[in-house]
């Protein structure tokens, strides 16, 4: 398909400007929100990529926004996905809903993809002072994912429940949600469809499900190996386990520039590596997620199935490559979050079709590491028009390049200034 020149679009130095603003705006004094009323606490992954942005004219800020985030990691080293650091009205399920008092700061049960190595890394090699405190304590972050994500070892990391992957409602969860069941939850308001076009957000039955498995957590105190053993959602990711394979590889880096043994992380690596390769559908051609309960595949590729290269495998380079230049030719703009020539995609809905910018970060970073540099700047070159026509929203519709779901969105802010906007 053929970019609609037509569209009008601002400078690049005054996306720039609009950038540092959004951050500035959204910034709650040590924490940045994704954007205000629909998001309006400390979320895990956000916080981490708004970090590169900060790093480009503020690196104190930069700092202090990995630090509180991990001033809110638990005795068992999980980081939430959520922290409650104030209370709002405009969120649901607040802390309430996930009840894991007594631990302060309230969070939520479950976690987000791990990508504060690589952050902490990138940072580091832009010459930032290497913490120590931060290392430890992406050692014991990653150390739980092992250990309450994969307790039976197997290589692959699970999630036990759609948000927990970052990509809440992806066709891949579809069949695994039908197993819940929903005839416990309580009448509740969704008060994200009083700021953004329902078309645009999860469906009601989704919602449902996942404050059934939330009710889940909390009637277990949260404890991992009930989780493992009996939740009714339990689905290795393959973008989880991607995140997590590149930040342990960016972990061991870290460690040695400490002058520390990175042997138990490498043997973390090699069992992640090993492991990977369960996640080839090739009824597909592409790194699909499983559930771990029936051992079925999603029978479609997502964003996710690009970031092989980003975690270090690059054995089946040429056929995600191949799959990736298809979708390519079914959309106009890189990357959507599901299959463009699937029955299911759909352009507006949250991760059943819109572009994500840090997740083309992701996958442009990973194929740049193993030479694919076309691929790679094409699309850096994609996302960079998005964001030059469109603004900074939470995401892009793949067919048009308009605005899906909030706006003056942290994260995207933030992959402009640190890659998207860049001249190379």
């Amino acid at each position: 398909m053929t970019v609609d020149t037509a569209r009008p679009t601002a400078a690049p130095e005054d996306r720039t400007t609009e950038a540092r603003g959004i951050l500035r705006a959204n910034d709650r004094g040590g924490y940045t929100v994704p954007t205000e009323r629909l998001y309006p606490f400390q979320w895990n992954w956000d916080s981490l990529f708004v970090a590169l942005g900060w790093a480009e004219f503020d690196p104190v800020r930069a700092t202090a926004e990995i630090d509180t985030l991990f001033r809110a990691q638990r005795p068992s080293g999980m980081i939430p996905h959520i922290v409650f650091w104030t209370e709002e009205s405009t969120y649901f399920p607040g802390p309430d809903v996930w009840r894991t008092a007594p631990v302060e700061p309230s969070g939520s049960g479950i976690s987000q993809p791990p990508v504060a190595a690589t952050i902490v890394r990138r940072l580091v090699e832009a010459g930032l002072s290497l913490d120590r405190g931060h290392v430890e304590a992406i050692e014991r972050w990653h150390a739980w994912w092992h250990r309450a994500r994969d307790p039976e070892q197997q290589g692959v990391i699970a999630i036990s429940h759609p948000w927990e992957s970052g990509r809440d409602n992806l066709p891949d969860w579809d069949a695994p949600l039908a197993a819940v069941d929903t005839s416990g939850v309580q009448p509740y308001e969704r008060r994200d469809l009083a700021l953004v076009d329902a078309a645009m957000r999860p469906h009601q039955s989704d919602y449902d499900r996942y404050l059934a498995l939330v009710d889940y957590g909390a009637r277990h105190g949260w404890d991992d190996a009930a989780i493992a053993e009996g939740s009714p959602f339990w689905v290795a990711d393959v973008g989880i386990s991607s995140i997590l394979l590149r930040a342990e590889r960016d972990l061991a880096w870290l460690t040695r520039r400490l002058g520390l043994d990175p042997a138990a992380v490498e043997h973390r690596i090699a069992r992640l590596t090993a492991g990977y390769e369960q996640f080839w559908n090739p009824d597909v051609g592409a790194y699909c997620s499983f559930d771990l309960r029936t051992g079925r595949h999603a029978d479609a590729g997502t964003s996710a199935s690009f970031l092989a290269a980003y975690a270090g495998v690059d054995a089946r380079l040429g056929e995600v490559i191949d799959e990736l230049d298809r979708w390519a030719k079914a959309c106009t703009y890189l990357v959507p979050s599901f299959d463009p020539r699937h029955e299911k995609f759909e352009p507006l809905r949250y991760w059943r079709g819109p572009v994500w910018g840090m997740v083309n970060y992701m996958i442009a970073t990973g194929l740049a590491d193993v030479g694919a540099d076309d691929w790679a700047q094409r699309i850096r070159t994609s996302t960079h028009d998005l964001i030059l026509a469109s603004g900074m929203p939470e995401s892009f519709d793949p067919m048009t390049g308009t605005a899906v779901g909030g706006g003056s969105f942290a994260w995207t802010a933030a992959i402009w200034l640190t890659w998207a906007g860049q001249d190379s």
